[in-house]
């Protein structure tokens, strides 16, 4: 880096990344000391510091409690891009995403959405019903709910051409968290029909409601995924915050 563009913590975080994605760290691994990250960037201790604090708040590596951190496992956690997008999660697993969709409605909220989205039962909100496919194959039940000012933007959308939540982002919808409920279920008819399988298959269903960065709800979203295609990874140790992510059934 040049005196223009200093290295900063992020720079270092990927560096770190990188080389543990690549396997070149490997889990019990210890990660370079301090003193060689700071010459190897040119950077300040304080630095080098902050970009291995990020990673131990991943949960990619503990804490070093004195010593040097290690390697948790090979990358414990997930872009928040891969969470609320089901297009940018199966391309950051090789996978091509692909869509059926099904209905894209304006209607009333009634009693649930209402609640969720904190407006009354007779304000209107946009829904959206897709069976998602995974390498043309069917794979999950999407359906999506938004309050109108967030879903106009899906209405001048066909959302057979790819992802809405890229779609949001690029209109300037304030996406800035989001809060996963996961369960298991049998398949209702409707969804069995379409992703192929016996009603009463188990599905595993992911419950989402997203929020803008002031808490206000603009997402409720109900994602019923054929058990073949995903399972939940869950890193924990005893100084890091525990780390949920998403990952794709070996095919």
């Amino acid at each position: 880096m040049s005196a223009a563009h200093p290295v900063t913590h992020h720079d270092i975080a990927m560096f770190l990344r990188e080389k543990i994605r690549s396997g070149a760290l490997q889990p019990g691994d210890a990660i370079p000391s301090e003193a060689t990250l700071c010459a190897q960037f040119g950077s300040a201790r304080g630095t080098v510091r902050q970009a291995v604090a990020t990673l131990r708040a991943e949960g990619v590596i503990s804490s070093g409690q004195g010593r040097r951190s290690r390697v948790v496992q090979r990358i414990a956690s997930q872009s928040f891009d891969d969470v609320v997008s089901f297009s940018q999660w199966c391309r950051s697993n090789g996978i091509e995403p692909g869509q059926r969709t099904q209905s894209v409605t304006r209607g009333f909220a009634g009693a649930q959405l209402a609640e969720d989205f904190h407006i009354g039962q007779d304000d209107p909100v946009v829904s959206v019903h897709r069976l998602r496919l995974m390498d043309g194959a069917p794979a999950m039940v999407e359906r999506l709910n938004y309050p109108l000012h967030v879903g106009k933007h899906v209405l001048s959308f066909d959302p057979d051409t790819g992802s809405i939540y890229e779609q949001l982002i690029a209109n300037g919808v304030d996406i800035d968290h989001a809060l996963r409920v996961i369960d298991a279920i049998e398949a209702p008819e409707e969804d069995a029909t379409l992703l192929g399988v016996t009603p009463g298959t188990p599905l595993l269903r992911v419950r989402r409601k997203a929020f803008t960065a002031s808490g206000s709800p603009i997402e409720s979203s109900d994602d019923r995924y054929l058990f073949t295609k995903a399972s939940f990874a869950v890193t924990s140790s005893r100084s890091n915050p525990q780390n949920v992510s998403m990952v794709s059934t070996p095919r």
